[in-house]
C-alpha cells in the first residue's frame, strides 16, 4: 500500500511539474519576442516595460484561462464517463457545449449589451438544456440508453443547436459574435473574466473531488451503488449540476471545444487507474497541460496568424475518439 501511495505521489508531482513547464513555454513563446528572463522579470520584479505588460495583460490571463478550461472540460468529461459508464462521453459530444453556444446566440440577440455575468448564466442554462435533450432522447427507447445511442443523440442535438445558433446569428446579424464562440479560443481573455470564472470552476472541481468516492461506486454499476447504500438519484443530480457548471464555465471562457473532455480522462485512467479520487485531481493537471499545449500550438503553427484552438483539439481528439470506438464500445443500439 505504501509503494502504491508513493507511486501516486510521484505521478502527481511529475504531472504538476510538466504542467508548470508547459505554462512557462506557453507564456514565453509567441508573436512577441520574449524570453524566460522577461517572464521572471514580469512576475517577480514588478517591471512595467512594454514586454512585461504584454506578458502580464495578454499572455498570462490567456494561459491561466487555458489551465482553467482544460481542467474544467477534463473533470466534466471524467464525471460524465463515470456517471454514464460510457467511454465516449464528452461535454462537446453530448450537447453541453452546443447548448451553451445556442444560449449565447439567444442572449446576444435578445439582450443587447449583456454583461459577462449574463454570458456565464446563459452558458449554464444552455449546457443544461443541451444535456437534458440528449439524455432525454437517448432514453426514449425501452431498456435505457447504450453508449452509442447517447453519442448519436448527442450528434443530432448538437447539429440542431448549432443550426439554431447560426440561424439566430444570420437573422440578427450577429455572425461575428457567434463565430467567436463557435470557433473556440482564448484570444482576448482578461483578468476580470478570470476573476469571475476561476472561483466557479474551482468550486465545481472541489465539489466533484469531495464526491469522487460516490462516482467511483457509480462507475461500477448502479446495482453495486444501491447495495452499498448510495442514493443514486441524488448522486446523479449532484454530478449533473457539477458537469453543467464546469462545461458552462469553459464555454463562457473559450467557446465550443469538443474532444478535450473525452481524451484527457482516458489518458488519466492509464496513469492512476479507475479510482475517481485520483482521476479527478489528475484530470486537473493533465487537462490544464493539454489545453496549454493546444493553445501554444495554435499560436505557433502559422505565426503570426493563429490556428483556432478548436481545430487543434479536434485534430488530436478525433483519432482518439475513433480508437475508443474501435477498441471496445458495444455498438449494439
Amino acid at each position: 500500500m505504501m509503494n502504491k501511495e508513493r507511486a501516486l505521489t510521484i505521478k502527481f508531482i511529475g504531472a504538476f511539474l510538466i504542467m508548470t513547464a508547459m505554462f512557462l513555454v506557453a507564456i514565453t513563446f509567441g508573436a512577441a519576442d520574449t524570453s524566460l528572463r522577461d517572464v521572471f522579470r514580469a512576475i517577480f520584479t514588478g517591471d512595467r516595460s512594454s514586454t512585461s505588460l504584454v506578458l502580464i495583460e495578454i499572455r498570462f490571463p490567456r494561459e491561466v484561462a487555458a489551465i482553467v478550461v482544460g481542467a474544467g472540460l477534463a473533470v466534466s468529461g471524467a464525471i460524465m464517463q463515470g456517471m454514464t459508464r460510457n467511454p465516449l462521453a464528452d461535454p462537446g459530444l453530448l450537447g453541453l457545449t452546443a447548448g451553451a453556444n445556442a444560449a449565447l446566440a439567444v442572449a446576444f440577440a435578445f439582450i443587447p449589451g449583456i454583461n459577462y455575468m449574463g454570458i456565464i448564466a446563459a452558458s449554464f442554462v444552455g449546457a443544461a438544456v443541451g444535456a437534458g435533450l440528449v439524455f432525454g432522447i437517448a432514453s426514449l427507447r425501452r431498456g435505457g440508453f447504450s453508449p452509442i445511442r447517447v453519442v448519436l443523440a448527442g450528434a443530432a442535438v448538437s447539429a440542431f443547436l448549432f443550426a439554431i445558433a447560426e440561424g439566430i446569428a444570420l437573422t440578427f446579424r450577429l455572425s461575428q459574435n457567434v463565430a467567436q464562440w463557435t470557433a473556440g479560443g482564448l484570444i482576448g481573455t482578461t483578468w476580470s473574466q478570470l476573476n469571475l470564472l476561476i472561483p466557479i470552476t474551482a468550486g465545481g472541481i472541489l465539489a466533484a473531488i469531495l464526491f469522487s468516492k460516490q462516482l467511483t461506486i457509480l462507475s461500477l454499476s448502479e446495482e453495486v451503488a444501491v447495495g452499498l447504500g448510495s442514493r443514486i438519484g441524488q448522486v446523479k443530480a449532484v454530478f449533473f449540476v457539477l458537469t453543467v457548471i464546469l462545461a458552462g464555465s469553459a464555454v463562457a471562457l473559450a467557446g465550443n471545444l469538443a474532444f478535450a473532455g473525452l481524451l484527457v480522462p482516458h489518458i488519466v485512467r492509464s496513469i492512476v487507474g479507475t479510482d475517481y479520487r485520483y482521476i479527478l485531481p489528475m484530470c486537473v493537471l493533465v487537462g490544464g497541460t493539454f489545453m496549454l499545449f493546444a493553445d501554444t500550438a495554435g499560436r505557433l503553427l502559422n505565426a503570426p496568424f493563429e490556428t483556432p484552438v478548436a481545430a487543434i483539439v479536434s485534430v488530436l481528439g478525433l483519432p482518439f475518439f475513433l480508437y475508443v470506438v474501435r477498441k471496445g464500445v458495444n455498438m449494439s443500439a
